[in-house]
């Protein structure tokens, strides 16, 4: 194949130096055995951060940005996957140290390749995307440290965002009491919809000293990190747990190890990145499954462009998105 085609290329050395629609072949392409036509990607925090220089995200350069993509096998040299097969890849290296999905064609190793899921879509497939991927992985991670509903009520921060948005309709369809934390008032409907009972203010966050809180929360699902992290490790109620899947709110964590102690609570980590491949297939064949989102048509969707990338980068940083946005190759 020796057409070009376009991709949206982030180059970023030491420091960033600038990204934007290039045109490419297949011979610009990291290397791998299978060359996929991507019809869907979606835009993420971690894809915001990298193609806005806001970020050091990229461990190579240049990269096409996209951690997430889906199409159809164009060819294969692994007799795995043939010619016309609709396949996903998310994470894997994908705009780290490997070109990623905001290109009209992309060339994985076959083994970051998963096969469609039935019951999902290349379209379906990316609406979920990393962040339906990193909700339903945070709830197996719950699942796996034997979080109940009967624990008490759990609560999702950053509520409105796309990992955010899929974990309370998850939780709520497995029978959980879902409190989604949001600062957005004229976003209530839209998380009621998805399945949340109850919706709290970020200012119920308590930054102090204290090294314990009441007990609250059965567990949580933690997209802010920082201040609400450590006001979360000190109001998780006896043998609950966190599972901390994002930092916008900040990086470093000021607690006490009472609450680890005295209570029991775990803190658990969750990477799409790395996620081992064979939990990968798992959680997505789980997901075109009895893990699918009961409500994504309600999971609010805006479709972009390659070209309209770099604006929506700078909405997704300011807090000013909700639900997912969906890039149409």
């Amino acid at each position: 194949m020796n057409e070009t085609f376009k991709a949206f290329r982030i180059h970023a050395g030491k420091e960033f130096e600038r990204a934007g629609l290039e045109t490419l072949t297949l011979n610009d392409l990291s290397p791998g055995g299978v060359v996929i036509k991507v019809e869907y990607s979606s835009v993420n925090y971690k894809d915001a951060l990298a193609g806005s220089g806001r970020g050091k995200i990229l461990r190579k350069s240049p990269l096409n940005g996209g951690i997430d993509l889906s199409g159809v096998v164009v060819s294969s040299d692994s007799d795995q996957f043939k010619p016309g097969q609709s396949v996903l890849v998310n994470g894997s290296g994908l705009s780290e140290v490997h070109d990623g999905g905001y290109s009209q064609f992309a060339r994985v190793p076959a083994d970051w390749v998963v096969p469609m899921p039935d019951g999902l879509t290349a379209k379906t497939s990316m609406i979920m995307g990393t962040a339906g991927f990193t909700a339903a992985l945070a709830i197996q991670r719950l699942h796996d440290n034997h979080q109940t509903p009967d624990q008490g009520p759990v609560l999702v921060t950053g509520a409105t965002g796309g990992v955010g948005s899929f974990a309370i309709q998850l939780l709520s369809q497995l029978g959980y009491h879902v409190v989604a934390m949001t600062r957005k008032q004229d976003q209530h409907d839209y998380l009621y919809a998805l399945g949340a009972n109850e919706i709290v203010n970020s200012d119920v966050v308590k930054i102090d000293d204290a090294s314990m809180h009441k007990g609250q929360w059965g567990g949580a699902i933690d997209n802010l990190g920082g201040d609400t992290l450590a006001w979360l490790t000190k109001s998780i109620k006896p043998w609950g747990n966190i599972v901390s899947i994002g930092m916008a709110a900040g990086v470093n964590v000021n607690t006490s190890a009472m609450p680890f102690i005295l209570r029991g609570v775990s803190l658990l980590g969750v990477t799409s990145a790395d996620c081992p491949q064979i939990l990968r297939k798992k959680i997505w064949n789980r997901l075109g499954a009895e893990l699918f989102p009961k409500k994504l048509d309600q999971v609010s969707v805006t479709e972009v462009s390659l070209e309209q990338l770099p604006e929506t980068f700078s909405h997704l940083l300011n807090g000013d998105i909700c639900g997912r946005h969906l890039v149409c190759l």
